[in-house]
């Protein structure tokens, strides 16, 4: 009579250490989004902000950007900025591009990660538009110019750390993603519409 007390322990053990690894799984899985979502509220980690449009203040006080683009591996674009460097007025909006090239005969999709350093700046860089918002597809052989429209907030100034930022470096690295399935059947969709070459119909 008393095996069954000692198997239901075991059963109940077992399940148990099967949920806390469940458990652990799902918390691991989860945590990639909150993190980024916790980074894009708070700037934690360098991750910059979104605005809605330019600063209401423009100091005559200057910053330098840089500009870094890498590529994660097995990705198979080319990928760097075309400016190195701007000097910027703070709170001034800023225009500049990266170049990307798929030297593929396949088309390859992407996702920019991105960042600034120093990580304190993260909070007062703010992005007005970015090829980072959204993923980007490149067709075989394809270049492109990608935009990213910004300003560094006049807030930094009086910032415990952040007034003594002279330098911000933004990075960017792409990592390829599936192709949209939305892209595949449009590609599709269009080499149905070619006609076919004319020596290839047959006459009679």
């Amino acid at each position: 009579m008393k095996l069954f007390p000692r198997l239901q322990g075991k059963n109940r053990t077992a399940a148990q250490t099967a949920g806390v690894v469940v458990l652990m799984g799902s918390l691991a899985w989860a945590s990639v989004p909150f993190y980024d979502w916790f980074c894009r509220v708070t700037g934690f980690g360098g991750t910059t902000n979104v605005a809605v449009g330019d600063s209401d203040v423009i100091l005559d006080q200057t910053i330098k950007v840089r500009f870094d683009g890498s590529l994660a591996r097995d990705m198979p674009w080319t990928f760097t900025p075309v400016q190195r460097e701007v000097e910027l007025r703070i709170g001034e909006t800023a225009l500049v591009f990266y170049e990307a090239h798929n030297p593929l005969d396949v088309p390859v999709a992407g996702q920019a990660a991105y960042n600034v350093t120093p990580y304190e700046a993260g909070g007062f860089f703010d992005k007005i538009e970015c090829f980072c918002f959204t993923e980007q597809v490149l067709a075989p052989g394809e270049t492109v110019l990608m935009p990213v429209s910004f300003y560094v907030d006049p807030a930094i100034v009086n910032d415990r750390e952040g007034k003594f930022v002279h330098t911000i470096t933004l990075s960017y690295t792409f990592y390829e993603i599936d192709v949209p399935s939305d892209y595949v059947q449009a590609a599709a969709d269009a080499t149905a519409l070619t006609p076919a070459p004319q020596d290839a119909i047959d006459t009679y």
